[in-house]
């Protein structure tokens, strides 16, 4: 899950229920809004660090994966989808930073289903892929032979064409239902639900955790239990130890990339999940301050992957080490420990587009 879910219930809650948006903050007044105001900024600070981290990093990943022939492994053409995800929900983080330092939405109508939309296709965007991911190693550790057909990139490419599409299906409330309202001179941008507002408003809470973070979650679990109880039931799993490190390696990183999400986005789902089933819950600033805790922790999320890659996976590695410096590429390319067990994987940057490469496994 991503951003949007700050708007599922950030922007609209019953008049007075929610002083971190226009309409509590208005009829809180201002001793509400004065033990808030030292969290806006460090708030606004932290997202603006994900910004730069997260703008900078996606965009790399994507320009490895797309100059590289031997990047465009099956699996890099998913990270390519998440960090096209990440990267555009980090556009909107500037508008975000905004409308918590203003306390009031001053965009418009139009960029404020836009921002909205684009939250909520991040959202679903990155849960499925990372759902496909798992899928994908799943298959590539349980079934090696059925992999030579399913994991190919096209069908990659094909598979994220279908998420879009998917996420866009399920994202169409947002577009739909996103608005700015304005009251006591305080605008708000949120999901405008029909009365009677309270249903409306937990129905799409609860549908949310469903089929946006338990069930993507219980799909990637089984599929890594399986993987697990494979990998510990045989000592090869194609023949080729060098083959079974990669599968090993790509399966870890995977893995890692799933838990973080996970831990990054768990505490805000459950702080909206309570917040829908227990809307007395006190406003106090403690209460607050967990609040814009966990929302700034699924920022961060955003941000993290391209420092995984970069920390646990040797391609990324070496292709980001020869953008950013590129004469040290022939020590890149050199390094022996690296050479034997990715070369299928390699960072080939004299050889872009050259037909004759192998094709990544």
């Amino acid at each position: 899950m991503d951003t949007s879910v700050v708007h599922i219930h950030r922007g609209g809650e019953p008049e007075g229920m929610c002083p971190w948006d226009g309409e509590g903050e208005a009829a809180a007044g201002a001793d509400d809004a004065e033990p808030m105001s030292p969290i806006h900024p460090v708030i606004v600070a932290v997202y603006s660090l994900v910004f730069v981290v997260g703008l900078v990093g996606n965009c790399l990943v994507m320009y490895v994966i797309i100059r590289y022939t031997k990047m465009k492994t099956a699996t890099n053409i998913y990270i390519l989808n998440l960090a096209v995800a990440d990267a555009l929900v980090t556009t909107t983080i500037p508008f975000q930073s905004t409308d918590f330092l203003l306390s009031s939405w001053p965009f418009g109508e139009v960029a404020c289903k836009v921002f909205i939309s684009i939250d909520y296709y991040n959202m679903f965007t990155s849960i499925f892929t990372l759902t496909m991911m798992s899928v994908d190693r799943y298959v590539a550790v349980c079934h090696p032979v059925k992999a030579l057909d399913f994991r190919t990139p096209v069908k990659a490419k094909v598979i994220n064409v279908l998420i879009w599409v998917l996420s866009s299906t399920a994202g169409m409330p947002a577009m739909i239902l996103g608005g700015t309202k304005t009251n006591n001179g305080t605008t708000e941008c949120a999901l405008q639900f029909p009365e009677p507002y309270s249903y409306w408003d937990t129905l799409m809470k609860i549908c949310v955790f469903i089929f946006a973070f338990v069930v993507p979650v219980i799909i990637i679990s089984v599929c890594y239990t399986l993987m697990i109880l494979r990998l510990k039931s045989v000592r090869l799993l194609s023949g080729s130890r060098e083959k079974d490190r990669n599968l090993r390696r790509i399966a870890r990183l995977v893995l890692v990339v799933v838990a973080v999400f996970v831990v990054c986005w768990t505490p805000i789902h459950i702080f909206i999940l309570v917040k829908a089933l227990s809307p007395h819950v006190p406003e106090t600033t403690p209460v607050m301050a967990a609040y814009f805790f966990c929302v700034a922790l699924g920022y961060t999320n955003s941000s993290l992957n391209p420092i995984l890659y970069a920390f646990l996976d040797e391609n990324f590695k070496r292709c980001f080490r020869d953008f950013c410096c590129p004469g040290s590429r022939r020590d890149c390319q050199g390094v022996s420990r690296v050479r034997s067990t990715l070369r299928d994987h390699s960072c080939p940057p004299d050889n872009r587009g050259d037909p004759r490469q192998a094709r990544p496994v």
